[in-house]
């Protein structure tokens, strides 16, 4: 009977439900969907810092940490209680490629012969995990919200910015998967 919910949904399906997220929050609480957003509210939170960036009301947004933590128990449900037996879904000549680059183990959502423990105190893992959550942090940061902040919210508002964050985010995307991953795979 609920077997439709232990395969992935197609995009015409998951991409509205996600999309009505933005009127629903609007509506309901005057509210914005963003998620980088609840870790400065964790940080002025958690750290009794004079920081004057967490210095303010985070009581106010504490509704973004209950739908942070919502996103999180309902990702580790689905990975636990409703995943596939099946092996993830790739094209031939994408698991091509990934063979030339030793990456052989691709049953899993994230390739295990990359993101491991053992890696991370390798060059190409040091890169890849630290390095790279390094960036996306800083990007956040710096753009002023995170990719489902701006895609989804701020182009729903036709914000300028977030149009601009969005052309920055695709195109920072296309050049680390086309020209700056291959190299890193090599090492």
């Amino acid at each position: 009977m609920l077997e439709w919910l232990h395969k992935p949904w197609p995009w015409y399906v998951a991409g509205p439900m996600i999309g009505l997220m933005v009127p629903a929050l609007l509506l309901i609480g005057n509210k914005t969907l963003g998620i980088s957003s609840s870790l400065r509210h964790i940080c002025a939170a958690c750290l009794p810092a004079k920081v004057p960036f967490f210095q303010y009301n985070w009581k106010k947004e504490a509704w973004n940490l209950f739908f942070v933590t919502g996103v999180l128990i309902g990702g580790c449900i689905a990975a636990t209680l409703l995943a596939s037996p099946d092996p993830v879904n790739v094209n031939e000549k994408l698991l091509i490629e990934l063979q030339q680059y030793g990456i052989t183990n691709h049953d899993t959502l994230v390739p295990v012969d990359i993101f491991n423990w053992a890696s991370v105190f390798t060059l190409k893992g040091f890169l890849l995990m630290v390095f790279g959550g390094f960036l996306v942090g800083f990007g956040t940061r710096y753009a002023g919200g995170c990719t489902s902040g701006h895609s989804i919210m701020g182009l729903s508002n036709l914000q300028f910015s977030s149009l601009v964050a969005t052309i920055c985010f695709m195109a920072g995307g296309f050049i680390m998967a086309n020209l700056i991953l291959p190299i890193i795979l090599k090492l």
